[in-house]
């Protein structure tokens, strides 16, 4: 199943299913994702079961909605403050031949430089980030990235902060979770995630990875329930008027992975601060391809465009710059 939430003509919120066709109907009583997942998890019932129940309404074109720029994130919080959006490193193999590359490093021998702190953190995931069942894996690189602030709708553009030296997409998926009055995490499901970065500053130095993350992202436009393929093949664009100035595959799902999805929600959420009940969370699980990597170097007005077969509609936002914003810290 894949839902949509959406604005209607007059403002008000709206849920809808979305079909392989890109067809859609209402969620008959229920306005928005959030909402139909706490009672999902109330009533102990998979999102399936409880929208089978409520029934579906009236057709809704969402291609309409989403060139009227009204399609939502598929999941929010009623309080921005109480969504967590987070992310995970270096646990996607890459391509043939970046992997062919970064294996004969890995291998050692003599001559060869030390690997560096970034080539370690993916070896360990090599090596130990598929446990067997019932086991613990290795943990994976992990970043804060922001509230729900910081979340930009579908077909909305980025606001890259003044200070940014560049302006670059990530393309990856999505994990959408909801915790429970008991604190346990429940995976909602799946999205195309754009986690927009500044790949100068984070080239610089690596310790500035956390000052890389310019906390804006994007994901969406649909939210698919149930387990992820096991392998998601997508392509991720940047578009810069009529032309296209950069076009190249991604890869995702646990084939194209060096961690389990297991794994990454496990170290996610084994802190306590992250199961506090009513929460959401997004997290984006990594990407092996982007355009700073191809010497792409963005520019304001440029529009990136992620899609992938395990999606309907691809998740598309422009470029733009926020205004510097000085402030001052007052003191008391």
């Amino acid at each position: 199943m894949r839902l949509v939430q959406f604005r209607e003509q007059d403002g008000r919120r709206g849920l809808a299913v979305l079909a392989e066709d890109g067809s859609a109907r209402l969620v008959e009583g229920a306005a928005t994702a959030y909402d139909l997942a706490q009672r999902a998890v109330a009533e102990k019932l998979p999102l399936e079961a409880l929208v089978a129940r409520l029934g579906l309404g009236s057709a809704v074109d969402i291609r309409q909605a989403l060139a009227e720029k009204r399609v939502l994130a598929p999941l929010d919080h009623p309080d921005p403050a109480h969504l967590i959006v987070t992310g995970t490193g270096l646990t996607h193999l890459g391509s043939a031949e970046g992997r062919d590359a970064m294996h004969k490093k890995l291998s050692g021998g003599t001559g060869e430089a030390p690997l560096t702190d970034s080539m370690r953190m993916f070896k360990l995931g090599l090596e130990g980030g598929k446990p067997a069942a019932g086991q613990q894996g290795v943990q994976p690189e992990w970043f804060y990235k922001g509230d729900g602030d910081s979340v930009v709708a579908p077909e909305s553009p980025f606001a890259s902060p003044a200070f940014a030296q560049d302006g670059g997409e990530e393309p990856e998926i999505v994990g959408l979770y909801l915790i429970g009055p008991d604190g346990t995490p429940h995976r909602l499901g799946f999205a195309l995630g754009n986690e927009f970065s500044d790949h100068v500053t984070e080239k610089f130095n690596y310790l500035w990875l956390a000052h890389s993350k310019l906390r804006q992202c994007s994901f969406g436009p649909e939210l698919r329930t149930g387990p992820l393929p096991a392998a998601v093949t997508g392509s991720s664009r940047v578009r810069r008027g009529n032309d296209l100035v950069f076009d190249k595959p991604f890869l995702s799902g646990e084939d194209n992975m060096s961690h389990t999805i297991a794994n990454l929600e496990a170290h996610h959420f084994k802190y306590d601060g992250f199961r506090r009940p009513g929460d959401v969370h997004v997290h984006f699980f990594g990407t092996a391809t982007l355009s700073f990597s191809a010497g792409v170097k963005t520019q304001e007005g440029d529009v990136f465009e992620i899609e992938a077969d395990a999606f309907v509609f691809p998740l598309r936002n422009g470029l733009s710059t926020a205004l510097e914003a000085p402030f001052l810290v007052a003191a008391l």
